[in-house]
């Protein structure tokens, strides 16, 4: 206690030493300092790799269906421009919005008259919904050209 408005030596000791736990007067040692540096370091020479990883980037006719864990990101398509996304979780496939265009193989029709016609056709189609192009359909480009072929077939 205090006597007479004096503190004794002893508080004083236990006080000073109350706010000292924790502290380490020399402050980090020399290991300290060198593996801070050295993260820091490994991280300025990877940046560059990760960003390369994380960044991607769309045109203005692709649109981006991402997939996280296997699963669709809400929001649909991502694009055009700049996404990120995150690697060994997200993967993801560009689509073409552009119109494409395909000749169908020719096919040989027997006519009523018993001559036999060949027949040729050219289809277009572009996709107007990426999200549902990539997921209700495996290859939606094969699909379209099998679907070419077989109504050539069936019209004839």
């Amino acid at each position: 206690g205090s006597v007479g408005g004096f503190m004794s030596s002893d508080s004083r000791i236990r006080r000073k030493s109350i706010y000292q736990i924790g502290t380490d007067p020399e402050g980090p040692g020399c290991c300290a300092m060198l593996l801070a540096m050295f993260s820091l370091l490994l991280i300025i020479a990877t940046m560059p790799i990760s960003l390369c990883m994380c960044i991607k980037v769309v045109q203005e006719y692709e649109r981006a269906v991402i997939f996280r864990l296997g699963r669709l990101r809400k929001g649909g398509a991502k694009g055009p421009g700049i996404f990120f996304v995150l690697p060994c979780i997200d993967s993801y496939k560009k689509v073409d919005l552009r119109t494409v265009s395909f000749d169908v193989p020719p096919q040989e029709v027997l006519s009523r008259d018993s001559v036999t016609v060949t027949v040729d056709a050219v289809v277009y189609y572009r996709v107007s919904n990426p999200t549902m192009a990539t997921n209700n359909v495996e290859d939606y480009s094969h699909s379209t050209h099998l679907l070419g072929a077989t109504t050539l077939r069936n019209v004839l």
